[in-house]
Order: structure tokens, then C-alpha cells, then sequence
């Protein structure tokens, strides 16, 4: 995505504002650098890159090894590609691009946020999920072990900084059994105390706004534009970059965090629902 934006500003600086004309005579066709650009995918060869720069007039060592290595760095197969067999469509992408933020908020209405789950939570929303999806026990294993490893982006050196609301019927739904349940909520207590984790609750009895619909917006550095994603009903996964969706995402987002509990109060409901349990 970064290349990408850089590609195209590139490109419009040199005076390029049709695809064909930026590639005619180049061994790269316009289909395939309008994919460049939008970050969804990346030339086959480093010196397809270095031949376009030199259309746009880009000749400094140091600016085209720059991209150059930015080119290599996208090739690089992620830590994820060895679960790639088992993941819904989209996926892929958006484990990359979950493990590159800097930031996170999440809004999960009907199930604890993917990154905060215990594995005994995880098992048991997969395994209700397996009969009726027909999944195979490889498919339910694999997807356990990868949110696992996700979850490694919340304590890693250069951790995430993750701010989630769920709402109260999420964790007053049992998935698997109450001790379950149990040491699920005591798992949100725990993550609390981190610099890097923000947890909220929405009540039950709070007359607020909702999103019947989960949603993630994920920031970045080095001027890479907030992306917002949306499961689909199939387990696939929606990403846009759109200004406009990332805007009204957003505000769906400061809604939530405004009718929740403050963040103060999340430890002391948390104890007190995991006593009632």
C-alpha cells in the first residue's frame, strides 16, 4: 500500500493521468498498475519497478533503492501464509494489514473480539460454527492456532494499541459453558491493565446507539490511509481505504465509545459479571 500511494503520486507528478499512457511500451500493463497502486498487489519483478520510475523521471540511487526495497519487503511471504489453506477469502490481507498497525478499534457485537479471546473461548465459537458451516476438524485446529498467533501483535516489542467495545449481551452469552465463560471475562480483566489494550462495555440497559454489524478500523504509519473492514456473512472479509466509508465508520465507532462504560468503570463491571456467572 505504500508503494502503491507512492507510485501514484509519482506518476501524476511526471504528468501521467491515464494507466495506459504511464505503461505504454513498458513490460507492464495497466491492469496490473492500477493493483500496484491500490495495494492489492505488486510487479513480479523488481526491475518492472526500476523501468517504470524511469518513466516518471526517477533516477536518484537512493530514491529508487528506497522502493526497491519496499517492492522486496511486500514479496516477503508473512509468519500467516502457512494457514493460508484454511482461511475464509480475504483473510490474508487482512492479517497483513492487522499485523502492521499501529492502531486498532474494534466493535464486535456478537462475539468477543477475535484478538482478546482465550483459546477455550476460541474453540468453542468454532466449534459451534462447524456443524451448520461444515468445517473440518483441520479447518477448526488451524483457525484456533492462527487468532492465537494474532494475538502475539499485543505484546510484541513494538505491541498494537487496541481499543474494543463489545457489548454486555456478548459476554453474557455462553459459548461453550459458564467456566468458560468465566475465564473469558477474568482474560478481558487481565488484557486491561496493558498500556496498549482499552476495553468498553456497552450495557444492556444503556438506550444508545448500536451497530448490528462488526466492524475494525486499522491506522497506520509512514502516511498509509486508515482501512476499515467488515466481515461478510460467508466469513470473508470487506477492506476499503474509501474516505468516505472510513469517515462514517468512524463515527459509528465514537458513537459506541460514547454510550459505553468509561474505561475506568470496565474492570469493576467485569468482576462483577464474572461473579454473576
Amino acid at each position: 500500500m505504500q508503494l502503491g500511494r507512492e507510485l501514484e503520486r509519482l506518476r501524476r507528478q511526471a504528468g501521467f493521468t491515464n494507466l495506459k499512457e504511464a505503461v505504454h511500451g513498458l513490460d507492464v500493463s495497466d491492469s496490473q498498475l492500477y493493483r500496484v497502486e491500490q495495494g492489492t498487489s505488486a510487479f513480479r519483478r523488481a526491475a518492472q519497478l526500476v523501468t517504470l520510475l524511469e518513466r516518471y523521471g526517477v533516477t536518484d540511487e537512493d530514491d529508487v533503492q528506497f522502493l526497491v526495497d519496499i517492492h522486496r519487503d511486500g514479496l516477503s511471504r508473512g509468519w500467516w501464509s502457512t494457514y493460508a489453506r484454511t482461511m475464509p477469502s480475504g483473510m490474508a490481507m487482512y492479517i497483513g494489514l492487522e499485523d502492521g498497525a499501529k492502531a486498532i478499534r474494534a466493535w464486535q457485537p456478537d462475539v468477543v473480539f477475535g484478538l482478546l479471546q482465550t483459546k477455550d473461548y476460541a474453540r468453542a465459537v468454532f466449534e459451534a460454527a462447524k456443524p451448520v458451516e461444515e468445517r473440518t476438524t483441520e479447518f477448526v485446529e488451524r483457525g484456533i492456532d492462527l487468532r492465537m498467533e494474532r494475538q502475539k501483535i499485543l505484546r510484541r516489542e513494538n505491541p498494537v494499541e487496541i481499543r474494543a467495545i463489545i457489548d454486555e449481551a456478548v459476554l453474557r452469552r455462553v459459548m461453550g459453558s459458564r467456566e468458560i465463560m468465566r475465564g473469558q471475562i477474568e482474560h478481558l480483566i487481565n488484557l486491561s491493565v496493558l498500556d496498549n489494550v482499552t476495553i468498553q462495555v456497552l450495557p444492556l440497559g444503556s438506550p444508545t446507539y448500536r451497530a448490528h454489524f462488526d466492524f475494525t478500523l486499522m491506522e497506520f504509519a509512514n502516511g498509509i490511509p486508515t482501512v476499515v473492514q467488515m466481515d461478510t456473512y460467508d466469513g470473508a472479509s470487506n477492506l476499503s481505504d474509501k474516505d468516505t466509508e472510513v469517515w462514517s465508520f468512524s463515527r459509528r465507532f465514537d458513537a459506541l465509545r460514547d454510550g459505553a462504560l468509561p474505561v475506568g468503570e470496565t474492570p469493576k463491571f467485569l468482576h462483577q459479571l464474572a461473579r454473576e456467572i
